[in-house]
Formats: structure tokens, C-alpha cells, sequence
């Protein structure tokens, strides 16, 4: 048995795992034009099942979320029941039964027409444009000009999400978690850089972080508060998405989130506020997952500090489908491929080798 702190069980208020490794969300762009999750996918999470939590790259909520080619969504039955294979086939390979958690998401103004299946317009807060170039058929193109959208139609946006998240429980997750950062929609609306709104929505910080209150709410009435996380990344400016004052902001948020029975809060850190996460943390009492630029010795100085409950890992786990093992090992660890990270084939996804071979 490895006294590593990372491969140690974990007991929170309201998640379990069998250690403490996370495999982060990672986009991959792998499911094709049908949006479905398919057997390469399902290949490639059963791959890493020995993690101690494994989450899903983002998926889409709605035609209306979508931003980029090849990503899955969850809002029709064939793609819940795309999923549903992707989540038996890593119950197969577990050796223990580790909590999946489907990451769900909105791109909001990340997108453009020819992305979308009416070619409407993208929607945010606020009609501001991205400022950016998006990946699309006829190759790279601006993001189109968003529209912002009415006061009522919010409802319907928190509606698409509570539909996905039914449709996670209905394919077998044990959760799902909110992409809150990286310069999406609930993003948009929570930082003041994209978010002019003067209706309920925008102005303050707590009119800034309504939209994401009354998505987790709604999530936590649909399929149960502890079936509920988030994560946020409010040490960036993913996206073109800037805030004047992100360190009220998130303690704001984080205190918002307290005492509503939550699985976890995942957090991507950065060098940029480096004290951001403590803040949070102490606002916050339930199971924290820690991200961004960890390796072992610091993971592991990270969770014997109290600084974090666990510690999620992007790329190295992308290229280490046994990372939990080669970190017991004291192993070298492959190095990724970034030419294969998004979009393509089995190369660079499902052909990693494990320390076996």
C-alpha cells in the first residue's frame, strides 16, 4: 500500500473516492458530427478508470450551447445512450466503483453560425464579441457577433441544463459538474468585463452570480445537491473574459455556494493570483479539487497542507491513462502530443501505453 497522500482514500461531506486523483475535464473533440459519444470515447475513459474521480470533457446542454466541431452533447436519447455505453464500459474496468461526473456547459459567445445547427446567432450577457478565432468547417473564422439574451429566456438556458443533467443520471454518472470557467456562458455572466446587463442578471456581484445560483438550484433539485459541483478558473482571463475585481468576485461565489450541500468546488488556479484558492477555501466547507500545474511533489504538499482535498490532472493524464500508478511507482510519465489533442483518431487518444505495455 503507497503512503502517498494522493493514492489515500478520501471521505468528504458529500463525495467518496477511492484516492485522490482527478481526472480533469479535457476536450477532445471526438465525436464526430453526430455529437453522440462513441466507442473510441468509451475506450478512452475506461483507459483512466482507475482515477479517483474521473470527469468528462464539457458537453454540450443544447444545440444552442454548441462552439466547437466533434464535441458531445446531451440532449437527445441517442446521446444519452451514447454515454450510457461510455459509462458502462469504465464501470467495467474499475477496480474500485470511483465516482463520473459528466461536465456540462454552455459556450455562450465562444461560437459561430456555421457551428450552429439553424445558424442563428451566439448568445451572452451582453452583445459583446468574443474577440477571438474558433476552429470551424471552413477552417478558422472570428467568432461570430453575439446577441444578448432577454431576461426570459434565462429560464429556458437553466432549463437545457437540467435536462442534460437528467439525461447524465439517466445514462449512469453520478453527477454532474458546471463548467463555470473558462470563458463560457456562466462566465460571461459572472464577470464584468462581459457582462453590462442593468436587468437582475448584472451590475453587482450578487446579481452577477445569480445565473449561476439558480443553475445549481435547479441542478440540486433535478437529481439531488450531492449529484452537484462546480468549477471555476478565477485566476484567468480565458477567452477574452476579464473581470475588474476577481478576488471579490470569487470569494463572493464561493461563500454563495456554501451550505448548499454540493459535491465539490474544482478549481483551476493560476499564476496570476496565486492566493485566490485559500480565499475560497475558506469561504467554502465542502470537498475542494485543486488545478493547474501540479506534479506529485506538489500535489502531495498541496492535499498534507490542507490547500485542497484532491488534485485534478489535465495532460498528464491524457498521455498516462495509469497516471494513479506510475505516480505509485514513482514512474517517468509519457509525454503528450499536442498535434493530437483535439479532433482525429485513436492516435494520440486511446494509444498511450500504460506502464505494462
Amino acid at each position: 500500500m503507497s503512503d502517498l497522500q494522493l493514492l489515500s482514500a478520501y471521505e468528504g461531506p458529500a463525495l467518496s473516492t477511492p484516492n485522490r486523483v482527478v481526472m480533469a475535464p479535457m476536450t477532445r473533440n471526438r465525436a464526430g458530427e453526430s455529437r453522440v459519444a462513441n466507442t473510441m470515447m468509451a475506450t478512452y475513459y475506461a483507459q483512466r478508470a482507475t482515477a479517483g474521480l474521473l470527469v468528462t470533457e464539457s458537453i454540450d446542454v443544447s444545440p444552442q450551447a454548441i462552439g466547437y466541431p466533434g464535441t458531445p452533447g446531451l440532449y437527445t436519447t441517442d446521446m444519452v445512450e451514447g454515454w450510457r455505453g461510455v459509462v458502462q464500459a469504465v464501470r467495467a474496468a474499475q477496480p474500485t466503483a470511483a465516482p463520473f461526473f459528466a461536465q456540462l456547459f454552455h459556450t455562450g459567445r465562444v461560437s459561430h453560425t456555421s457551428l450552429r445547427p439553424d445558424g442563428s446567432a451566439p448568445v451572452a450577457p451582453s452583445p459583446i464579441p468574443a474577440g477571438l478565432q474558433l476552429y470551424t468547417p471552413s477552417g478558422m473564422q472570428d467568432a461570430s457577433p453575439p446577441r444578448a439574451l432577454e431576461t426570459d429566456e434565462i429560464a429556458s438556458v437553466v432549463g437545457a441544463y437540467v435536462a442534460a443533467a437528467r439525461g447524465a443520471v439517466e445514462a449512469g454518472f453520478d453527477g454532474v459538474e458546471i463548467n463555470a470557467g473558462n470563458g463560457y456562458l456562466v462566465e460571461q455572466f459572472l464577470r464584468d468585463g462581459t457582462n453590462q446587463r442593468t436587468d437582475r442578471y448584472g451590475g453587482s456581484v450578487p446579481n452577477r452570480l445569480r445565473f449561476l445560483v439558480e443553475l445549481v438550484d435547479a441542478l440540486s433539485d433535478a437529481i439531488g445537491s450531492e449529484c452537484v459541483a462546480v468549477r471555476v478558473s478565477p485566476g484567468n482571463a480565458t477567452n477574452h473574459c476579464t473581470d475588474s475585481d476577481p478576488e471579490t468576485l470569487y470569494t463572493a461565489l464561493a461563500a454563495s455556494l456554501e451550505g448548499r450541500g454540493l459535491a465539490y468546488l474544482h478549481v483551476v488556479e493560476s499564476a496570476a493570483d496565486p492566493t485566490i484558492t485559500a480565499r475560497m477555501r475558506a469561504g467554502f466547507s465542502g470537498t475542494l479539487i485543486a488545478n493547474s500545474g501540479y506534479d506529485k511533489a506538489l500535489a502531495e504538499a498541496a492535499i498534507a497542507s490542507g490547500a485542497t482535498d484532491l488534485v485534478s490532472f489535465g495532460t498528464a493524464f491524457l498521455a498516462n491513462p495509469d497516471l494513479p500508478h506510475r505516480l505509485a511507482e514513482g514512474a517517468s510519465l509519457n509525454e503528450a502530443d499536442p498535434a493530437t489533442f483535439y479532433g482525429g483518431t485513436e492516435v494520440g487518444y486511446t494509444d498511450y501505453p500504460t506502464l505494462g505495455g
